[in-house]
């Protein structure tokens, strides 16, 4: 018996949205949020009903009556750390989602909007491979002082479905094979997949890795704790500079890299240099890991939005593609990767874990 599902998929800088009847894609919406937009939001949370109306709009666009599904799939938001998987949308999930009290993010809205539109109609609403998943080798959470631990945030449901597409067309196995997959969105994670587990990977969010359109990425430590306490800025300020107004909102006055990339193609000199240095940081973050997999490494792939930027994947290849076979799956790919998660537990494939 087909299933048909919605999925969710809240971005930085975008909603993303498609309607799956079993593996056929319906249709799919991609509405994109100017920095001045999200801007007028004072938390995520507060983003709820701009987002949710978006998602009803596009849906009677395509008159499609909520009725019709039979499952609601969110991306997952922060959580607890757990295991990879599918999980059914809790109370307990939802509490933590709307108080963002693992920290703030736009995927904390995934779960929160399918709950409720699930809900609507009494059908199941699930999340998949949040941004929590957590696999990390011990040794890859140590930081130079004990008060800090590495936290596993990264772009979880994209990462790890390219890395099975890339398996799969290789006629391998994921769980055989040794891959870095950056992702470049709204903010850029770059991950060691060994063997089926991520095993080390930036923490996309907060302060660790290259900057992004939106996040800041690693800034010298010494320089922020002085800026910290300079009793110019506030807290919320400096957490602000790190997420969500750092990166290219902060250098370049634009979230959005193609903005970006036409002034870079137009020639203007600090544009050139801000985009070389996007590539630059990216393109040492991938060899980082290399060493980290004794240069054992079956294939590097970049993905995300960015991804499609020919200019970014030539300079990419040329700066790493020594490392290891190079491909490019430009694009998410997390709709799709959602409504398999979604379709498999409505099916009986897999059976959907808990969340306490």
């Amino acid at each position: 018996m087909p299933h048909t599902v919605l999925v969710i998929n809240p971005g930085s800088t975008s909603t993303k949205i498609a309607v799956f009847e079993d593996q056929a894609e319906l249709f799919s919406e991609n509405v994109a949020h100017s920095a001045e937009e999200i801007a007028a939001f004072h938390n995520i949370a507060s983003q709820y009903a701009f987002r949710e109306k978006h998602i009803r709009d596009a849906l009677q666009r395509r008159g499609f009556e909520l009725k019709k599904l039979d499952g609601v799939v969110g991306r997952g938001g922060l959580l607890k750390p757990i295991p990879g998987g599918v999980y059914a949308v809790s109370q307990a999930m939802k509490a933590e989602l709307l108080d963002a009290s693992n920290g703030e993010h736009a995927s904390n809205l995934g779960g929160l909007i399918a709950d409720a539109l699930a809900a609507e109609i009494g059908v199941p609403a699930y999340i998949a491979d949040p941004v929590v998943v957590d696999e990390l080798d011990d040794v890859a959470r140590i930081y130079g002082h004990k008060l800090f631990r590495k936290r596993s945030i990264f772009h979880a449901l994209n990462q790890k479905a390219v890395a099975r597409r890339w398996a799969r067309e290789q006629g391998k196995k994921y769980e055989d094979v040794n891959l870095i997959v950056a992702h470049m969105g709204g903010g850029v994670s770059v991950g060691l997949h060994k063997r089926g587990r991520v095993v080390d990977v930036n923490n996309a969010l907060n302060g660790e890795g290259p900057f992004s359109p939106e996040r800041a990425g690693t800034l010298p430590a010494g320089e922020l704790a002085r800026l910290c306490f300079s009793g110019k800025y506030s807290e919320k300020e400096v957490l602000k500079m790190i997420t969500g107004q750092g990166g290219l909102v902060s250098l370049a006055d634009t979230n959005d890299m193609r903005v970006l990339e036409a002034r870079y193609f137009a020639g203007e000199s600090e544009a050139v240099l801000i985009y070389e240095a996007f590539v630059y940081n990216v393109a040492k973050a991938i060899g980082a890991l290399a060493a980290a997999a004794a240069g054992k490494v079956d294939g590097i792939i970049i993905t995300g939005g960015i991804a499609y930027g020919k200019p970014i994947q030539e300079k990419l290849k040329a700066l790493c593609g020594w490392i290891a076979p190079f491909t490019a799956y430009p694009g998410e790919g997390e709709l799709e990767a959602l409504a398999q998660a979604g379709l498999a537990a409505l099916s009986g494939d897999i059976q959907a874990r808990e969340y306490r």
